[in-house]
Order: C-alpha cells, then structure tokens, then sequence
C-alpha cells in the first residue's frame, strides 16, 4: 500500500466506493425520518440534535475513507475487508439513531452507546488502513502515524463519553472537544507531515456522487408528501404543483452543483482542498435536511404535525438558503477574485426564500410556496448558463497561470 499517482489519468470512483455509499444512503434517510418527525412533533432541539450528531458521524468516517482512498487505494482483500467493516459501523451507528432521539425527546437521556459504538468500528477500520501505510510506504510513515495516533485518541474519547452518566448540557461540551480533535487532526498532519497523494477529480467525483445520494432524500420527500396528499383529498392542482415543484427543487440543486467544475478547482489549488472538503460537511446535511423539510410536508398532510405551515416552509427554506450559502462562500473563498455574479445570486436567493415564508404567513397553500423557494436555485442556474460558466474559466486560467 504505496502512494497512488494523484495525476493518474481516467481515475473514477470504484465499485466498491459506490457500494460502501449505499450505507450511507440508509443513513442519511433514518436522519431526515428523525428530524421530520421530531420537527412535527415541535422537539426541535432534540431533531437538531439527532440529525446533527447523526449526520456528522456518517459524514466526517465518509470524507475520512474517501479522502484515504483517493491517495492509497489498494483495492485488494485487506482494503475491501476494511471497507465492509466500516459498512457494518454505518449500519449500527444507523440502527441508533432511533434509541438517541427517543431518549431526547422523551426525557432528555442521552441514549448514544450503539450509535458511538458504531462510530467507533468505522473509525478503527481505517486506523488499521493508516497503519498499513506505515509499514508499506517508509516516505508516508510519519503521515500515516500522525493519522493513526490522532484517531485513536478521538475514539478513546468516544468511547468513554458513551458510558459517563453526563447531562446533555456537558456531553455537548465534551462532544465540541473530540470534534475539534477529530477535524484537525488530519489539517495537522496534513500540514505537517508531508501531505497525501489525493486525487483532485476523484475527490470531486466522490463528493459529487454523495451529493446526488443526497438528493435522493428531496425526491424521496417530494413522493411521499404528494402521496399522502393525493390519499387524503385525490388528485387535484396542488398536489401537481408539489410534485412539479419537490422534483424540480431536486433537479435545480443537482445543477447548481455541477455548475462549478470542482475537480478543475481542486487540480489548479490543492491549498483550498480543506476549506472545501470541510463545507461540504455542510452541504450534504443540508441537502439531506431539505429532504428531512419535505418529509415534514408529508406529515402535514397526513395530519400528524403540529406545526403551522410556516414551519412547515421554514424547514424546507432554512436548510436551502444554508446550502446556498455555503457554496456561495467555498466558491468565493477558493476562486481568487470575485464576480458580481455571487452577490446578486446571494441577495436574490435570500430574497426569494424569505418571500416564501412571507407566503406562508400570509395563507398561501404549502405547494404555492414552494414552487417560489424552487426559484432560488433557478436563478443561479439561469446566472450560470447566462455569464457564470464564462467567470468560472477566466477563474480557473488565473489560478493555473499562478501554480
């Protein structure tokens, strides 16, 4: 397990990436379900809780082994016995999201063993990864026990804070500490120990197909909500605007995604790979909570939410306009100069999503307004194909003029 060529031409994600993220499927949909249904409920602490503890976990063991694999992937039988170990992790830490947000919600038990636990064995597969790098790579030995001691320090800390009969006021606490021990440890090792081969356009590959498995939530929110619409009152207009609008609300963030040539980006500036990688954190918990917001939709008209139907927008809204946010910010931040393009599509986004709160409040059907939250992602695919595309290369020809 030597390091791979990060130039290598025609490097695609492999099969067994895309099997290791059908888990991950799974657990993004038992983490929206959660949140939905906690949001109905009106416990929105313990649905943030849930879904943040929850997609954080799955998230960060995710980005761990795809950046790991990007640089050393070997895909041989120990590589391929490390990755259904860490499929078994993402099975029952899945499997205790249900026990965690039950002892939230009820009465405010931190019920977190089985989640940790298979946190913890995902993370324990890839430290016996990192470990075979520093027996077969002498020139990655130092990186590769940077990121070996550093993880089992964190999953030390995992472990014991599974079994401290502590409040939730200081597992919070103590959880910031071993997420700030878990984030930097692989920027200091990176830094400092002599840095991974990754490979820019399979990073951005992989990312992008975690993206679109993300989306799955939105359509998957957007079927089940014009489902129970069309069994509680048939089909009618508004359950076609909301199939119209839930799929085209999918479709238009899957463009606005794509717009931005990210592997191109990586390639011409290896120094943003951090600032971007980490966003995306971000990114896919918002898309799957816009999918959590559509569930909520679902529940409304089954009648089995109490909120109003301004909540009811507002999850869909709040977690469109941070993932807007964000890519607006990691694009600005990593491209060397600025466009105008980027402030009209932030000051037009947020004007568009607050109208269809605005709609909320004054009555408007749930369908009505969110066919006018789909027109934020519209219009920066509308931005894009008109000038953006054409600033996104005069970007790129700068950064690569600077390498």
């Amino acid at each position: 397990m030597v390091s791979r060529d990060p130039h290598e031409q025609n490097r695609t994600a492999t099969t067994l990436e895309l099997l290791y993220d059908l888990t991950v499927v799974v657990a993004f949909s038992a983490s929206a379900a959660q949140l939905a249904h906690l949001l109905a409920e009106g416990h929105l602490v313990a649905g943030l809780l849930t879904f943040g503890f929850a997609m954080f976990a799955v998230i960060w063991a995710w980005i761990s082994y795809s950046w790991f694999m990007s640089a050393f992937d070997t895909d041989d039988w120990f590589v391929r016995i490390a990755t259904l170990v860490q499929m078994l992790g993402v099975c029952l830490l899945t499997i205790g999201i249900a026990p965690l947000a039950h002892g939230l919600d009820t009465d405010g038990h931190l019920d977190n063993k089985v989640m940790v636990g298979g946190y913890v064995v995902m993370r324990l597969a890839m430290v016996a990864l990192w470990l075979r790098v520093a027996t077969s790579d002498p020139t990655k030995r130092r990186l590769a026990m940077s990121y070996a001691v550093t993880l089992l320090i964190a999953q030390a800390g995992w472990v014991v804070l599974a079994f401290l009969p502590l409040s939730v006021g200081a597992t919070s606490a103590v959880v910031v500490v071993l997420y700030v021990i878990e984030l930097s440890g692989p920027y200091v090792s990176e830094r400092t120990k002599g840095g991974s081969p990754w490979h820019p356009h399979h990073i951005a590959e992989r990312y992008g197909l975690l993206v679109i498995i993300a989306l799955g939530e939105v359509i998957l929110g957007t079927v089940e909500a014009v489902e129970t619409l069309v069994g509680e009152s048939g089909w009618s207009l508004d359950a076609a605007v909301l199939l119209a609008a839930g799929i085209t609300l999918a479709f238009t963030l899957w463009w606005v995604y794509f717009t931005v040539p990210f592997g191109d980006i990586l390639h011409a500036s290896r120094s943003g790979s951090f600032l971007w990688g980490y966003s995306h954190i971000v990114v896919f918990a918002s898309v799957a909570a816009v999918g959590a917001g559509l569930h909520l939709v679902a529940l409304t008209f089954a009648h089995q939410s109490a909120l109003s139907s301004v909540g009811v927008i507002a999850a869909v809204v709040v977690p469109l306009a941070v993932l807007i946010g964000v890519l607006i910010g990691v694009t600005l931040l990593i491209l060397p100069s600025g466009h105008p393009i980027h402030a009209w599509l932030a000051l037009g986004s947020a004007a568009v999503l607050a109208l269809a709160v605005a709609l909320a409040v004054w009555g408007a059907p749930v369908p009505v307004c969110l066919v006018v939250a789909v027109l934020a992602p519209v219009a920066w695919v509308v931005a894009y194909e008109l000038v953006g595309h054409q600033h996104i290369a005069d970007a790129l020809y700068e950064l690569e003029a600077r390498r």
